[in-house]
């Protein structure tokens, strides 16, 4: 499959809450979905196992968490426990988000761990250079271990 042409480019700031020394710059199509973000920041931060993830979108202005819209992966949606107000993050493109520059997003990863990021959005419309999207621009700090406490504990 042709890798789909980027239009405009997004770029986030994707720091740990827990230590903002550790960040990843981190480039993404306009026209791509949060699932291609998901993606770009599971390599980003030298992950290895794959698990269920949540965006958590607010509206500018707005309390983060309390009132922000929910794009889940697609194994998360449907069951007993979801009330069909989250959206699909594989479906969901960037473009479609409105988002603005300054906005916070918040993103949590493996549901069981619960590896929580904080994304700021730094560029909506950025041109496209050559090459593929998205793209790692730029990272500080070393990437913790996916499961510290497994690793200590051998």
């Amino acid at each position: 499959m042709p890798a789909t042409k980027v239009t405009m480019v997004h770029t986030f700031k994707v720091e740990l809450p827990g230590n903002k020394r550790i960040w990843r710059r981190i480039a993404v199509g306009g026209n791509q979905t949060l699932d291609h973000l998901h993606k770009a920041i599971f390599k980003a931060f030298d992950r290895f196992d794959e698990h269920l993830y949540s965006f958590y979108v607010a509206k500018p202005g707005r309390a983060a968490l309390r009132d922000a819209d929910e794009y889940s992966h697609p194994g998360a949606l449907g069951g007993p426990f979801d009330d069909g107000r989250r959206g699909n993050a594989k479906k969901t493109r960037l473009d479609d988000l409105g988002l603005q520059v300054g906005q916070r997003l918040y993103y949590l990863f493996d549901f069981g761990d619960q590896w929580w990021h904080e994304i700021t959005v730094e560029q909506t419309d950025g041109e496209p250079q050559p090459g593929r999207y998205p793209r790692m621009l730029e990272s500080r700090g070393d990437s913790p271990e996916q499961y510290a406490e497994a690793e200590a504990d051998e």
